[in-house]
């Protein structure tokens, strides 16, 4: 019998999710045969920051992290509505604890800080604003300052200019994960 295929799911933001960091990483998971998920505060539409839009699935009180191997969060301006947010917080602390590949570009990996899954690892964000390192070293975070930076199950990436890079990863990532 065939082995499943991998499951991933991409939480973006209701409203502002950069769509460039949606749509690579999906069209690249999805060229591996990784089955793409999406997943908001609430299922439905979803606008993006540059006029675009997606559809989400799943609200985020929906998603199972036993039925994923890669956790996906979208960065984008409407990103930092999870910063502060349960349920978000609830799915990034599970994919630690079940060692789920985490994942989160441009400012959303200040939102795996402020879940406290960051506390002595290894991690970049977008940080043109120069406050966003601080929120990653304020949670117990070292900055890298690097494009990605991959940290044990932790995958981080500074913004859309890594979008195409940051999907190869977890692909190469996650096949290393299932081959083990």
């Amino acid at each position: 019998m065939p082995p499943s295929p991998l499951k991933a799911v991409l939480i973006v933001a209701p409203h502002g999710y950069q769509e460039l960091e949606y749509q690579m990483p999906k069209q690249i998971l999805e060229k591996a045969g990784i089955l793409t998920t999406t997943a908001s505060r609430k299922s439905g539409k979803c606008l993006g920051h540059a006029g675009g839009s997606t559809t989400a699935n799943l609200s985020l009180d929906q998603v199972h992290v036993d039925e994923y191997d890669i956790i996906l969060f979208v960065g984008g301006p409407g990103a930092v509505l999870y910063q502060h947010d349960a349920e978000a917080h609830r799915i990034a602390q599970e994919a630690i604890q079940k060692k789920k590949l985490l994942t989160a570009i441009c400012i959303a990996p200040t939102i795996l800080a402020y879940a406290g899954v960051l506390q002595g690892k290894k991690a970049t964000v977008w940080n043109a604003d120069g406050e966003q390192q601080a929120v990653l070293e304020k949670n117990g975070a070292t900055y890298t300052g690097e494009d990605l930076t991959l940290d044990g199950s932790i995958l981080t990436a500074n913004g859309p200019a890594m979008a195409g890079k940051f999907g190869k990863k977890i692909v190469e990532v996650t096949i290393g994960l299932a081959e083990k």
